[in-house]
């Protein structure tokens, strides 16, 4: 015996998450730059000292090395 596939069904929905992904992944007409993934390996002891330290100044971590690297940046690009 055959199913018979219902159409309805088969539409699916988009996800909040996939939505988003999309939009971050597509391209901008605005001119901004995309943002891309770096890794980095740091002791978790260190780690936990800046998550405090930009926790303080009201950053998340990412937020945090992104400020860390344009500071670092400014003070030795002579």
């Amino acid at each position: 015996m055959a199913l018979k596939r219902n159409s309805e069904s088969m539409i699916k929905e988009e996800s909040l998450s996939e939505k988003k992904a999309k939009e971050v992944f597509s391209s901008r007409k605005d001119g901004k730059e995309k943002k891309i993934l770096t890794t980095f390996s740091i002791e978790p002891s260190f780690k936990r000292e800046l998550e405090e330290l930009f926790d303080d100044m009201g950053l998340g971590w990412a937020g945090g090395i992104r400020f860390a690297l344009k500071e670092f940046a400014k003070k030795y690009s002579n």
